[in-house]
């Protein structure tokens, strides 16, 4: 009863926050009524509710191929990869945008690190290709020129988990960068300005304080991309790799294989019990690295 008394109280305020919640239920909850896909045999004609349940038929056959073991491990690694990388760098540019006294040339830099996150991948699709193409390519270009020997980028590959995790830092890594800057003007300047009267340099406020008080920011960033990590880039992977089956061993994830299930079999059961498994997986993988994260420190744990 206080509940409603509270919400009736302030319904002003809550109906501000229908269309959100419209918005959040239309396309995030009435979507998760697809994954009964996964327990039936799809029948165009008879829609969802008409076709005929199967139970568990769809994933015994997805987990009867060795295949979920490679697609499940390139899935994870290139996106541990990815994480990483992105993490990393997002905070070494924020660190140093920070430095940054100039006011108009800090925001001419902020500018252009955030400026690939609008790119689309299918353009850096066709940038990569440029620089690593076997024929006219950049890189083999110069190789030429400096007498080493060419090198046929798309046959080989153990070089693409390097290639994507390098493509993806320059793209994301930018917007990463914008949100941990905000968090690092967020800090009291009182502490910098002790840490001076304490003779402290420039090096010793960044490793002492900035990157202690920027610790919470970057473990929730580090669990956002953990739950996602059963999720592989789609849209960059299969931009650049599209279907160079020779790069596969490599490169092939999750979502461009359930891609090729739908799209090479018209199977929509299959590719939906492939994605529930996948969804059950980011999840449980969250829920464990939160707990781990509230035991170490309960202050910057997610939920």
């Amino acid at each position: 009863m206080s509940l409603i008394r509270e919400i009736y109280k302030h319904r002003y305020i809550y109906s501000l926050a229908i269309p959100g919640l419209l918005i959040l239920f239309v396309f995030s909850y009435l979507p998760l009524a697809g994954h009964l896909l996964a327990f039936k045999s799809f029948e165009h004609d008879k829609g969802i509710w008409g076709s005929p349940w199967v139970g568990f038929d769809n994933f015994r056959f997805f987990f009867g191929n060795p295949d979920w073991i490679h697609i499940t491990w390139n899935t994870v690694y290139l996106n541990s990869l990815f994480l990483i990388a992105e993490i990393g760098i997002a905070t070494l540019m924020a660190l140093f945008l920070n430095e940054v006294r100039h006011v108009l040339f800090k925001r001419f830099l902020q500018s252009v690190v955030f400026l690939p996150y609008f790119i689309s991948w299918l353009v850096v699709s066709l940038m990569v290709f440029g620089l690593l193409s076997n024929s006219d390519g950049m890189v083999n270009h110069f190789l030429a020129k400096s007498g080493i020997e060419q090198m046929d980028w798309y046959q080989t590959p153990w070089i693409w988990p390097i290639i994507l995790t390098v493509t993806r830092a320059w793209k994301s890594a930018g917007y990463l960068s914008i949100i941990l800057l905000a968090a690092i003007t967020g800090i009291s300047g009182e502490y910098y300005e002790s840490a001076k009267i304490d003779g402290a340099t420039r090096l010793q406020q960044m490793t002492k304080i900035t990157l202690p008080l920027l610790r919470p920011t970057i473990i929730v960033l580090t669990l956002l991309g953990i739950g996602r990590i059963f999720y592989g880039d789609f849209g960059m992977i299969y931009a650049i790799i599209q279907d160079n089956g020779v790069l596969f061993s490599t490169t092939d994830v999750i979502d461009t294989y359930s891609y090729r299930a739908l799209r090479q079999l018209g199977d929509f059961s299959m590719s939906s019990a492939i994605v529930l498994y996948q969804s059950i997986m980011g999840l449980v993988t969250i829920l464990i690295f939160n707990t781990v994260v509230r035991k170490i420190d309960n202050d910057s744990r997610l939920f």
